[in-house]
């Protein structure tokens, strides 16, 4: 049996070594570990998507935290991030438990999948330019490969900006000023998708209250109406 495209995209960015920078971090932090995963083996290599290939939802992130899913090797998984995220997922129908702390745990994502703009943990969680160019490539065939895709949660600016630039390397001309990010902001997008913005799930936004859990879950419940119809 062949191996499915995405299979094969994954394949490819799990052995992605395009920016010295992030690389260099990524493996270093694997070395040096956080105090209390001192006994765990860090991924420390670029975090690829996951989810249901069928998936009629796209979540997209920004980029693996240092001791989040550059540990564990699964986006959201194992951080604060995750922690607030997955028991909404869970609750609105589009993952399979609420919790996630292993690519090994069983969690399974239900018409919905995951990725980011930016596959490596970046220092200060701050991609540059032309690191998140050159991850873009992989973001395109990722879209191209969900041919079921009917809307994209963007989580936080970098990557509601990410998709937009997606649609331009996709031929299509528009005004940036067209579609400003917001939280729980819609758009129907020239391609026929609707994108969905929504503040980062980061423990920064979340424990300020910038972002709560009403919040989230209406933009979830949101969407799931959005890609039944």
């Amino acid at each position: 049996m062949m191996p499915s495209a995405l299979t094969i995209l994954n394949r490819q960015v799990i052995a992605c070594r395009r920016c010295p920078r992030l690389v260099a971090y990524r493996e270093q932090i694997g070395i040096d570990k956080r105090k209390a995963y001192r006994d765990h083996d860090y991924w420390a290599k670029p975090v690829p998507g996951f989810g249901d290939p069928h998936a009629r939802v796209l979540i997209l992130g920004l980029a693996p935290g240092a001791h989040g899913s550059n540990r564990t090797g699964r986006p959201f998984t194992g951080d604060k991030s995750g922690e607030f995220m997955y028991p909404i997922l869970y609750k609105t129908g589009f993952a399979s438990q609420p919790t996630a702390v292993s690519r090994e745990d069983g969690l399974k994502l239900i018409d919905c999948y995951i990725t980011a703009a930016v596959r490596c943990a970046p220092p200060d969680n701050k991609p540059l330019p032309e690191e998140i160019a050159n991850c873009a490539p992989y973001l395109d065939r990722e879209i191209a490969a969900l041919k079921d895709l009917k809307v994209v949660v963007a989580l936080g600016k970098i990557a509601f900006d990410a998709y937009l630039a997606h649609l331009r390397r996709s031929g299509f001309a528009f005004r940036n000023a067209a579609y400003l990010f917001g939280h729980a902001v819609e758009y129907k997008m020239p391609d026929g998708i609707t994108l969905l913005g929504s503040y980062h799930p980061s423990n920064q936004n979340t424990a300020t209250g910038k972002l709560t859990a009403p919040m989230f879950e209406q933009v979830f419940r949101h969407a799931r109406a959005l890609a039944a119809k």
